[in-house]
């Protein structure tokens, strides 16, 4: 699907819809004389064709991955070597990840999601201010620890930190539920009329949308906070109290979630497990 977004950004669509794509990746094509792919999407010949027949011949200043998922990053390189174009991104699947999640990653917590592209390695590594090829880079952990948001003017390209259609996955190691909520908090602070994200339509009302995220997830928090009162638990009973009118077939998602929310509760100091800090520990309220 093509969509012309404004007189020089085109969003083209990969055909990946799933429960975690949605209706497909979104790929951003910018620019008029020269162009900037943001995000070329799952490895696809036919998202490769259609990404092509969009640049039309023109020269390709660059290719930015805001992440490095499997739905994101794969087709950078393809895309790379067809255009003649370098790589940017914020580096490799695991960096940018907190010290607490890579210490749960050493203790058996896998991962879980849209799955990680360990291949992606680009070839221009960015960091958090930098301006590159007219935008410039807001490094935004959460969703995963190298992900980016990319600001051109009052557009923000979101990625899959803000989206429309739901909220984020936040799924730990790769995802960190304090460094969300520190990047939506950034995000507030950046004028942007408009985001465009990485699945799903443009979100026209940017700021109410960010609150609206900030206010699920504290919501969640005081959940697990309430059902603590109870007297230690685990993820898997936290789940089932939290989630008991959710389909059992979605539970091991939600379970992530509420690990992720368990581990910024350590954090703050609001709860704590019984023992060392895994995937399986009960853990109690301060």
């Amino acid at each position: 699907m093509r969509q012309a977004i404004t007189d020089d950004i085109v969003l083209v669509r990969a055909d990946n819809p799933s429960p975690m794509t949605f209706t497909g990746t979104n790929s951003y094509v910018v620019g008029n004389e020269s162009v900037v792919v943001i995000d070329p999407g799952p490895l696809s010949n036919a998202h490769l064709d259609a990404l092509l027949a969009e640049i039309a011949g023109r020269p390709v200043d660059g290719i930015i991955v805001t992440h490095a998922h499997l739905d994101h990053s794969p087709l950078a390189r393809p895309l790379a070597e067809k255009a003649g174009a370098k790589v940017y991104a914020f580096g490799r699947a695991e960096a940018g990840r907190s010290d607490v999640m890579t210490d749960l990653a050493a203790r058996g917590l896998v991962r879980g999601g849209e799955g990680v592209d360990h291949d992606f390695d680009p070839d221009v590594i960015v960091a958090d201010g930098d301006t590159i090829l007219g935008m410039t880079v807001h490094h935004t952990p959460g969703h995963m620890g190298n992900h980016i948001c990319l600001e051109r003017g009052d557009i923000m390209f979101t990625a899959d930190h803000i989206m429309g259609w739901a909220t984020s996955m936040v799924s730990p190691p790769d995802g960190d539920l304090s460094d969300f909520m520190a990047s939506c908090r950034k995000m507030l602070t950046i004028p942007s009329t408009l985001y465009l994200p990485g699945h799903g339509d443009p979100v026209t009302e940017p700021h109410d949308r960010v609150r609206w995220l900030i206010a699920h997830r504290l919501e969640r928090e005081t959940q697990i906070m309430e059902a603590l009162t109870d007297g230690p638990a685990d993820a898997d009973a936290l789940t089932r109290r939290i989630y008991a009118d959710v389909q059992e077939s979605l539970w091991p998602a939600a379970k992530r979630n509420v690990i992720a929310h368990l581990v910024d509760l350590t954090k703050q100091n609001r709860a704590s497990p019984e023992g060392e800090l895994t995937p399986t520990a009960k853990f109690f309220r301060l």
